[in-house]
């Protein structure tokens, strides 16, 4: 939940450059808070334990203000928060942050209701009505809910600020890699035109119903798609067998020695092996990897990339444990990555996880060359597709 609401006040003060003790308390500055931040996010995927956000951001405020608001407002907010919750700077000169650690969330609404009106009555009594009125209030709790509903980003960008530093740190090899897959993309439709004709007769003479196979994907912030492959399964087919054992293999109870239909080959597989749903064709489509070709499509709407994480589908990511999320929020899902050239469905799904993750922190231009290289030999030898 994202809760906002105007209230007065004003801290618009020239930011410390290093972390400065006011009070009883250590207001950071912005990159010591960030990082906290970051390091708070990270301990609430493993702990499960929610923590909330709350910023409070400042209109203008003539300078000789701003040193006497800003020792008012740091000294209502000690006030207002308990010692081990982290006051900090959020963005320098213009939004201080409060981290509440280890909260309780029974009801998110009260919660926030609660904390709102105890920090706005203190400010209240410490700020004049003019500085009180520049003043906006804002909660964020992480992990923030992914029920896609009404957001087109259930990922709230204010819990990520360091996601949106490295970004901009990266936007020029952002600006290479997205050319390389408009231009990727589009020669590989051109070339790849007759396999296309080939494929959409062969589905059509051998079952009915569509050439293509339309499915909602969650992209990167969680942000949904319309994802394309070609058909390999029958029409009006029952999806719960697929989605039962996904979110089984995701809570750890598939034994590695199944693949769901009780064939062992040792590992946990993402993928169900023999499934009835899948026509004939459809398997040769599977193993060769030749059902993914559509996606070239959502390449160059900009949905996907060449290289990056799997997209996976919604009841997926339902079942995701918090560290889950990591592998859709540092980059945009692709169409082959380090999983699909590391053995693919033979991949448990924690160590499938732990390789997005870590191509999304190592990421270059290098790495994208080396794994579409190794892509067509994965490809080949069709180890862990079914």
């Amino acid at each position: 939940m994202n809760s906002r609401r105007t209230t007065n006040g004003s801290l618009a003060g020239v930011a410390p450059a290093l972390s400065t003790p006011v009070c009883d308390r250590v207001v950071l500055n912005e990159e010591s808070f960030q990082r906290t931040l970051s390091l708070e996010r990270k301990r609430t995927e493993r702990s499960r334990k929610p923590f909330l956000l709350m910023l409070l951001e400042f209109g203008d405020i003539l300078p000789k203000e701003s040193s006497r608001a800003l020792g008012k407002v740091i000294s209502a907010l000690c006030a207002a928060t308990r010692a081990t919750d982290v006051v900090g700077w959020f963005k320098n000169n213009s939004v201080v942050g409060v981290l509440f650690t280890e909260i309780i969330i029974d009801d998110q609404s009260s919660i926030v209701s609660t904390m709102m009106a105890r920090v706005s009555e203190t400010l209240g009594h410490s700020l004049t009505l003019d500085q009180f009125n520049q003043v906006k209030l804002s909660f964020h709790v992480f992990p923030e809910p992914w029920d896609g509903g009404m957001f087109d980003r259930p990922s709230n960008p204010m819990l990520y600020p360091d996601f949106s530093d490295q970004d901009d740190r990266r936007k020029y090899r952002f600006a290479v890699k997205r050319l390389m897959d408009i231009v990727g993309s589009g020669i590989g439709l051109i070339l790849s035109t007759p396999i296309f004709l080939v494929v959409a007769a062969l589905i059509k003479l051998t079952s009915e119903g569509p050439v293509f196979f339309r499915q909602q994907r969650i992209g990167q912030h969680g942000t949904p798609f319309t994802f394309l492959k070609f058909r390999t399964m029958f029409t009006n087919n029952d999806h719960s067998v697929h989605k039962e054992f996904v979110q089984q293999l995701i809570a750890g109870k598939v034994k590695p020695s199944t693949n769901g239909n009780g064939n062992g080959n040792g590992h946990g597989v993402y993928k169900i092996k023999a499934d009835p749903r899948v026509t004939r064709i459809g398997s040769f489509l599977r193993r060769s990897s030749l059902d993914e070709l559509p996606q070239l499509i959502n390449v160059l709407r900009g949905e996907m990339s060449l290289v990056g994480p799997r997209p996976p589908v919604r009841y997926e990511v339902d079942a995701y444990e918090i560290w889950h999320r990591g592998r859709l929020m540092e980059a945009k899902p692709g169409i082959t990555g380090l999983w699909q050239v590391n053995g693919r469905s033979r991949v448990k799904f924690d160590e499938m996880v732990r390789l997005d993750i870590r191509y999304a922190r190592t990421w270059s231009l290098w790495l994208d060359i080396k794994i579409l290289v190794r892509t067509p030999h994965a490809v080949l030898l069709g180890e862990g597709a079914y």
